[in-house]
């Protein structure tokens, strides 16, 4: 790659104490079968061995280091930070403790080429484990009801993807598997930094606004998960209610879903969120304050999905206690 010229693809590895992984995750890129990159490696104050790490990359007249003096705090701050040192057109935002097929780059910059109008592709992800071991696919274990979103390849409008699928989950469910213009990140503000866990769904939504969205169905992405992962961390918390919920409403509010979309997000989010609710585990001031966060939004919709939900796992429970009563 000649120094005076900019790349075709910007790299960006945001790391924080994932020493562990970074030689797999760093080789993984350098190994890439399309090699017209640059590598940007960011550390946001790690206090493992990840410098020395990163350090001895260094000398690769790909690769450039960028440390922080300061932890940011926010994961997508350090994908702001990235992006703009990015010189590509293209930039692949591949995390710090996941891998990649060697022809993951080939194949992503290969459909962005071959339609301009396409905003960002993006590929199967199959599941690493800690250990390194392969675990299944990323979808089946995190979203099983949306299978046909995920088994074959497509170049769809992106407002039709978004209104579909996004009002009720994100589908890109690894920022490792997307590849992205760096204009189209910059035309819809970057990533949201005033949320902690679910920017990256407002940021992909807010791109498939702006054109269409390329999906490859083969699994080219490795994503691992471990108890440090920020997926492994999003749980029932006064943090992700908020956040779902203001999320939700901005998809609803721009991808104008139908109303069917709308009740099954809704219900979907009942599911999830009423048996935790119904624990005997969870105290019961941060179950009011839950149900006080869904009520009073605006009140948002979502409360008359859970309402009934709550009352149908009641009755299951009572049926349930019933029969464990010794008859006379």
């Amino acid at each position: 790659m000649e120094s005076n010229r900019p790349p075709k693809v910007s790299v960006v590895v945001p790391n924080y104490n994932h020493a562990r992984f970074l030689r797999q995750r760093i080789d993984s890129i350098l190994n890439q079968s399309f090699q017209d990159f640059e590598l940007i490696l960011l550390d946001d104050c790690s206090t493992d061995d990840s410098r020395p790490i990163l350090s001895s990359y260094a000398s690769d007249p790909r690769v450039r280091l960028e440390f922080s003096e300061k932890n940011s705090g926010n994961s997508y701050k350090q994908w702001n930070k990235g992006v703009r040192f990015a010189r590509g057109q293209y930039v692949w935002i591949a995390e710090s403790d996941d891998c990649a097929d060697p022809r993951l780059l080939e194949k992503l910059v290969a459909l962005l080429d071959a339609n301009p109008s396409v905003q960002f592709a993006f590929c199967r992800s199959r599941m690493l484990s800690e250990d390194g071991s392969l675990d299944g696919f990323a979808e089946t274990r995190f979203w099983a009801s949306d299978q046909d979103c995920w088994s074959a390849d497509y170049c769809k409008d992106g407002s039709e993807v978004c209104r579909n699928y996004m009002i009720r989950t994100n589908i890109v469910l690894n920022a490792s598997s997307a590849l992205f213009r760096k204009a189209a990140y910059e035309s819809v503000g970057g990533a949201d930094e005033n949320f902690r866990l679910m920017s990256d769904w407002k940021l992909w939504a807010s791109m498939m606004l702006q054109g269409k969205v390329a999906y490859l169905s083969e699994p080219l992405n490795l994503y691992r998960f471990h108890g440090l992962t920020q997926r492994s961390k999003v749980s029932f918390t006064e943090t992700t209610i908020p956040e779902y919920l203001e999320i939700g409403r901005w998809i609803e509010e721009h991808a104008s879903p139908s109303p069917e979309l709308l009740r099954k997000a809704y219900r979907d989010r009942a599911v999830q969120w009423v048996p935790i609710l119904m624990s005997s585990h969870v105290p019961r001031s941060f179950k009011r304050e839950i149900l006080r966060l869904v009520r009073n939004s605006d009140p948002h919709p979502i409360w008359s999905a859970v309402r009934p939900a709550m009352t149908h796992i009641r009755l299951k429970l009572l049926r349930h206690w019933h029969q464990l009563i010794p008859k006379a």
